[in-house]
């Protein structure tokens, strides 16, 4: 077993022609945890996670993927580690559910081949866990942006990878579906040592299941670790400018976020 870790983000930089985005990263993300990324509007969070999926490649410094350059990897190869929830995804039209959730097992299918009876069971586990099933035969074009959303969950669950990352995934969802992707999450976590790295706008839903956090702003990281550490008063006024109080929950049992309402 080496120590090596999952992520080794080496002193990365990122812009967008002149304008800079994310400036001088440095972070070691280990596997089987649960990471928030946190942080207001602008402040580089997705084009983090570009980078830790390949999408984009940093203007300077290095991002190691377990102990290789991340570059390295074929793209194929990658999907077999790495899997993502956007917030958005345009399912196109003429596609039903089911047919969204096999798009997961796309990187295992040989090109001009055709899905395994392993690949289908990826598929209806998924969607059996996500609550979908009895939608699996309905066109997208016919589903609520929830739905679709789910539909999008649970095709990244049929990847089957080691490292799930969701890019404000549960953004257009209701509160019990939110609960529902985050508990789906927070288990295999705890159960199968993977790794899920997430994009979080609800400090109480970052509080609540994420077992470290990284708050960012500005391109920046400005606090990194244990979630009961670094979620704090001072941290959240830093990073987001608002007061609030952070307590432990009584009845969730996990530190939650209080915020003054008026000045």
């Amino acid at each position: 077993m080496n120590n090596f870790p999952l992520y080794d983000i080496d002193n990365v930089s990122f812009a967008y022609d002149t304008a800079m985005v994310l400036k001088d990263l440095c972070i070691k993300l280990q596997k089987g945890k649960f990471y928030g990324i946190v942080g207001p509007n602008g402040c580089g969070k997705t084009t983090f996670l570009d980078l830790l999926i390949g999408n984009k490649t940093p203007g300077s410094g290095s991002i190691f993927f377990k102990s290789k350059p991340l570059p390295s990897y074929r793209r194929r190869d990658l999907a077999h580690w790495i899997s993502l929830v956007p917030q958005e995804f345009d399912t196109g039209f003429g596609y039903t559910v089911e047919e969204v959730v096999l798009m997961g097992r796309h990187p295992y299918i040989k090109r001009f081949g055709s899905p395994s009876a392993e690949d289908w069971n990826h598929v209806g586990r998924a969607m059996e866990t996500i609550g979908i099933s009895e939608l699996k035969n309905r066109y997208t074009s016919e589903l609520s942006g929830g739905q679709k959303q789910r539909a999008v969950v649970a095709r990244a669950l049929a990847q089957d990878t080691d490292v799930l990352i969701f890019d404000e995934a549960t953004s257009s969802l209701d509160v019990k579906y939110t609960l529902q992707i985050f508990n789906v999450a927070r288990k295999l976590v705890n159960k199968e040592d993977r790794t899920v790295i997430a994009v979080i706008h609800d400090l109480n839903l970052a509080a609540a299941y994420c077992d470290e956090i990284v708050f960012m702003k500005n391109g920046r990281i400005q606090q990194h670790g244990n979630t009961t550490k670094v979620m704090t008063p001072e941290t959240i006024m830093n990073v987001f400018g608002v007061t609030t109080e952070v307590s432990l929950d009584p009845f969730s049992q996990t530190h939650q976020v209080s915020f003054q309402y008026w000045d």
